[in-house]
């Protein structure tokens, strides 16, 4: 069936959200606010969650945005791949429940965004919402990106990088003659601020150092830039754009898990961010390069600094951005004029753009 010339068919989306991540409970707030938002004229959404431990489990649209705890033990479903079309199927109970035309991978984090989820999802045929498996993977480890970012004439903030059979061989004096504290220890492959610390003293530093590795067997320690922090908003695939940016004041220490999540008075959110028209057009610039660079499509945050003496330091990007009430990345397209709604219609287009033209692709050889 082609579902693009058929205006009687709602296309099926599957919402996949919660995940292994400790970041699951942020992925439950985003995926009630794509619920909420998404036109259920033109799509029929069909919630998946995944329980920390990894099993898949179908919802209603009620369950979800009842705001209750899910009860992750009735309706286990299983996937399987439907090769002929772009669907895969949704089992219950052994025998097909429904065939998916699409998926939106709301999972913050390891198991959802980092390519794994994605990489499922190559191997199944089927379209999705996001950054591709490179993409994704590169995204969520902030040593490889930086790295990367770094090749590309970049500028980011001075960081070390360690691994788990290295703790014993770190000191905070050693880090010292790098940069001065404070400075940040943070896991390498995680978002929301979880398991990451600022720290000023040698008491704090061990502190850190253990929670980052409760979290990661990689992590980084990377130099604290004082200033402002401005977040920008890309969307597109081959040809992708970037808002106007924003920008976060925190009202803690920093941008915790705590102040973005737990306090609603934790930071204040400035759309769009008070800056030169001149900086705003760079910003714009390196969002778009970071998300080139970093084989990224679909969607992505790019989050910056900028210090006193008005230099620019990219910090990251989000591939699988919140979607929450307070999220940043719909916030910034609805200030640009693309409601939430039309911002899933555009994210879940290009899913299906690019899933058409991967078809296109050759998959065998003659000589």
């Amino acid at each position: 069936m082609n579902i693009k010339k058929n205006k009687q068919y709602k296309i099926k989306i599957a919402l996949i959200f919660g995940g292994k991540s400790v970041e699951h409970e942020v992925s439950l707030q985003s995926a009630r606010n794509v619920l909420r938002a998404i036109n259920n004229q033109k799509y029929k959404v069909l919630p998946i969650g995944i329980d920390k431990n990894g099993r898949w489990f179908s919802f209603s649209a009620r369950e979800v945005l009842s705001g209750k705890p899910l009860f992750f033990q009735k309706n286990a479903v299983s996937v399987v791949p439907y090769t002929r079309e772009k669907n895969f199927f949704l089992l219950k109970n052994g025998k097909v429940s429904e065939k998916i035309d699409a998926v939106f991978p709301l999972i913050h984090g390891p198991f959802g965004e980092d390519g794994t989820l994605q990489g499922l999802l190559k191997l199944f045929n089927v379209p999705f919402v996001g950054a591709d498996v490179i993409g994704s993977a590169i995204g969520m480890d902030k040593d490889v990106s930086k790295r990367l970012l770094k090749e590309a004439g970049v500028s980011v903030a001075r960081f070390l990088v360690y691994r788990s059979n290295q703790k014993n061989n770190i000191s905070f004096e050693e880090i010292k003659k790098t940069f001065p504290s404070p400075f940040f220890i943070k896991p390498a492959s995680l978002g929301s601020s979880v398991g990451v610390s600022k720290v000023r003293s040698k008491k704090e530093f061990i502190s850190a150092f253990k929670s980052a590795l409760t979290y990661d067997k990689k992590i980084l320690v990377e130099e604290c830039v004082s200033g402002r922090e401005i977040e920008c908003a890309v969307l597109g695939n081959e040809k992708p754009i970037a808002s106007l940016p924003g920008e976060i004041i925190p009202s803690h220490d920093f941008y915790s898990y705590n102040a973005k999540y737990i306090d609603k008075n934790g930071a204040k959110l400035i759309i769009p961010a008070k800056l030169p028209k001149s900086m705003i057009k760079k910003i714009q610039a390196l969002a778009i390069k970071t998300f080139e660079t970093l084989c990224c499509e679909g969607m992505g945050r790019v989050d910056f600094f900028i210090d006193k003496d008005n230099r620019i330091f990219v910090n990251e990007i989000n591939t699988i951005p919140g979607f929450t009430s307070i999220s940043m990345y719909p916030k910034l397209w609805e200030h640009d004029g693309i409601v939430y709604s039309k911002l899933i219609d555009a994210l879940i287009k290009l899913a299906f753009d690019r899933f058409d033209k991967e078809k296109k692709l050759k998959t065998s050889f003659s000589g």
